[in-house]
């Protein structure tokens, strides 16, 4: 069979790309430093002292009806009052945040005079709130302008021709997660829905990451177990994907998402059947942070590549996506052969044993398959139509390449029956 030299060329060019996103990964990481953290029990409390140091006396609080409904914020609202602070808040914030979501935060942001952003639940609340900054600094562009192609953001900081930065930075973020999971507080990205094309894109920029992170482990004990689970997966995707992927990551940021694994393997069960573990609650906390650190410089891949598209299309929560695509990313007929060493290497952190390099990276994706069985993850999706299969196959390709440094390239043939062979559920 010949050559396809155009799609050898195409694949060249991509690496070509993500070699330029490394050296800037790089840059940026020198420049804009990591979010300051305020951990333990009762850490929320302490945060409008923080609010108030940094002179803001104004701020929006960006969450969702439940969390509002379960009266989670109300410590926080009382010590703001104590110190000052005034808030406002937009509770609105959909399941998949959408570019309505944002516009409307933003509209609220700038009718009460705000001057900086709390994001408090899990990544959705965090990527609204992340989505509001890009808007507030950036405000001629769009919500999808701004999600087009990555450093959006930042672009028009880097082009100026003098070192007057006021006004072209986003407000200061504030991110409270009560999900062990997205790692939101510490990433780069922020994902949104377009409710009129059903797809999910990314806002990646290191200026919408946030200021300051507050890992609360008292605000996560409530999560119903269904939550727990998913959004601890979702942390484990994160670490896994970031450290098998090529280029991005160095020593210190594969060993915080080598670190992730070990904390979700040891934790996530525990935090799963007991809901109440302080302890439990903490660690996840930690490794879900440490995972966000990780893929904030390793990148994803597969597994939210195809996720996005089933949460745009068919509304299927993130964490839940994550948890069931998972190991079939790195099952033998995908992504297991290019990816076997490393996994190894996870799989010796976690005190799995085997003969052999591949042994031992089988037997820690069983091991995660195994887990995912215990806490009642699906194998897959029914509500994955045929005719949706090429759509959703094309968009993977547009998000993962040549944004994310997977291990391989695949076609847009190859994905369309792998989501069929391994994904789709008939009914």
């Amino acid at each position: 069979m010949s050559r396809d030299y155009k799609w050898e060329a195409t694949k060249a060019a991509w690496r070509g790309i993500e070699c330029v996103f490394t050296a800037a990964e790089y840059a940026w990481g020198w420049f804009f430093p990591d979010p300051k953290i305020i951990k333990g029990p009762g850490a929320i409390k302490q945060l409008p002292a923080q609010i108030k140091a940094d002179g803001k006396k104004k701020v929006l609080v960006v969450t969702d009806k439940v969390l509002m409904s379960l009266n989670l914020l109300d410590g926080l609202f009382e010590a703001m009052k104590k110190e000052g602070v005034d808030y406002v808040v937009y509770d609105e914030v959909q399941p998949n945040p959408s570019i309505e979501n944002v516009e409307a935060a933003l509209k609220l942001y700038k009718d009460n005079g705000c001057e900086a952003l709390v994001a408090v639940g899990g990544g959705s609340p965090m990527d609204c709130a992340k989505g509001v900054g890009a808007r507030v600094c950036r405000p001629t562009s769009t919500v999808k302008n701004l999600g087009a192609f990555v450093f959006q953001v930042a672009l028009p900081v880097a082009s100026l021709p003098h070192l007057t930065f006021n006004g072209y930075f986003p407000p200061k973020l504030y991110a409270v997660p009560t999900t062990a999971g997205t790692g939101s507080e510490t990433t780069i990205a922020a994902v949104i829905t377009d409710m009129q094309t059903h797809d999910k894109f990314p806002i990646t920029d290191p200026l919408i990451r946030a200021n300051v992170a507050v890992l609360d482990p008292e605000l996560t004990t409530g999560l119903p177990k269904k939550i727990t689970s998913t959004t601890g997966l979702d942390a484990l995707t994160h670490a896994v994907e970031g450290y098998t992927n090529i280029w991005y990551n160095d020593k210190k940021f594969n060993e915080l998402g080598k670190d992730a694994v070990v904390r979700i393997f040891k934790w996530l069960e525990v935090a799963y059947n007991e809901p109440t573990n302080i302890k439990a609650r903490e660690e996840m906390l930690q490794a879900s942070y440490n995972a966000g650190m990780c893929f904030t410089r390793g990148g994803v891949g597969y597994v939210h590549g195809i996720g996005h598209r089933l949460g745009g299309l068919y509304g299927i929560p993130h964490g839940l996506a994550m948890s069931t695509i998972l190991t079939h990313v790195f099952s033998d007929d995908f992504l297991f052969p290019y990816t076997y060493e490393k996994l190894s290497e996870l799989a010796d952190a976690v005190g799995i044993t085997g003969a052999s390099k591949r042994e031992k990276a089988k037997k820690f994706i069983a091991e995660i398959r195994a887990m995912e069985d215990r806490m009642e993850i699906p194998n897959g999706f029914d509500c994955i139509r045929d005719e949706d299969i090429p759509l959703i196959a094309e968009r993977c390709m547009k998000e993962t390449n040549p944004t994310y440094p997977v291990p391989h390239i695949f076609t847009k043939e190859d994905l369309e029956v792998f989501i069929k062979d391994h994904l789709q559920i008939k009914n």
